[in-house]
């Protein structure tokens, strides 16, 4: 019997992330979104693509969430979009809600369920799912650090004229302005950046990395979305085939880094079970200072975010 796979939302994102599953052949995948029709006429077009491509995979498009019964992984991508002129925080008040109702359905039919957020403001969403859902934190992550470690990778790769498969990188703290990128840990072919370019030509690939997001909803209208399909169906990959692989991935903290009770972006193990543990690199005064900036910008937006869930506001 194959996997069963729910992505909550059929936007774009969410049918990308549907897209690359069945790519990948990780189990069956079921779409749910409120809009009526909408993800069963997604399912209906990716079912004919896994039939073009000889896919042993089946899609489902409901918007009954009852449908997401014994999911093994449920992939949230619901919630409003980020606009040009919007931060992921702007986003904060409309789509801690959704994601509260969204994560109180996901409790009451995929109780075993491991979930994986999309929607921005990333680790706020993954902080109100966690607290919505009462899982156990190793069964609710974030997606983010993939997609910003690929756009990293992507501008070292054209500065160096090396393929982004001989780059390793890190990444922590927030998925947002202040994400906490780490030159001196970033190695190409094994040598560290720091030795293979200039203090200038790495702060501006540092810059261009934080505004990356900026600018492709600039040039085409919207978000990205079909990296984070890929990235979002590379997490769900690591744990139904149980990798062990170290992702970048937005995780609660009960004294990771020296933090409390704040989600935040760190590489961890990713396995059947969820996060099964969290890598803690060695940080110098300035790396940890950037970190610590990082995680109380997220605590803050945690903090008023309970205020809105605290006072019902949507």
């Amino acid at each position: 019997m194959r996997p069963k796979i729910s992505v909550i939302g059929s936007g774009r994102v969410g049918t990308s992330a549907a897209l690359h599953i069945g790519l990948r052949e990780l189990g069956d995948v079921v779409l749910v979104d409120i809009v009526q029709g909408l993800p069963q006429g997604e399912a209906l077009d990716l079912n004919h693509m896994a039939a073009i491509l000889g896919l042993d995979v089946e899609y489902t498009g409901t918007n009954d969430y009852r449908d997401i019964e014994g999911s093994e992984v449920v992939v949230v991508t619901a919630g409003f979009i980020r606009k040009a002129d919007m931060t992921r925080m702007d986003l904060l008040t409309k789509n801690s809600a959704i994601i509260r109702d969204v994560s109180l359905k996901i409790k009451e039919h995929a109780p075993k369920s491991k979930v994986i957020v999309v929607t921005n403001p990333l680790d706020v969403m993954t902080y109100v799912a966690l607290k919505t859902t009462g899982f156990e934190r190793e069964r609710v992550m974030g997606f983010s650090g993939l997609l910003d470690i690929g756009r990293y990778k992507t501008l070292i790769a054209k500065e160096l004229g090396v393929s982004w498969n001989s780059i390793e990188a890190p990444i922590l703290g927030e998925h947002g302005d202040s994400m906490v990128l780490l030159p001196r840990h970033t190695s190409v072919g094994g040598r560290p950046l720091t030795s293979l370019l200039t203090g200038d030509r790495i702060e501006a690939i540092l810059k261009e990395t934080r505004e990356m997001g900026a600018k492709i909803i600039s040039l085409k209208g919207w978000s990205a979305h079909h990296a984070p399909g890929a990235g979002a169906a590379l997490m769900v990959d690591a744990i139904v085939r149980d990798r062990n692989a170290v992702i970048p991935v937005s995780f609660y903290h009960m004294g990771e880094y020296g933090f409390e009770g704040v989600c935040s972006v760190v590489p961890a193990v990713i396995g059947r079970t969820g996060v099964k543990k969290v890598i803690e690199l060695e940080l110098n005064p300035e790396e940890r200072e950037a970190l610590i900036r990082s995680v109380e910008k997220v605590r803050q937006a945690q903090q008023e975010v309970d205020r809105l869930l605290a006072s019902g506001a949507s």
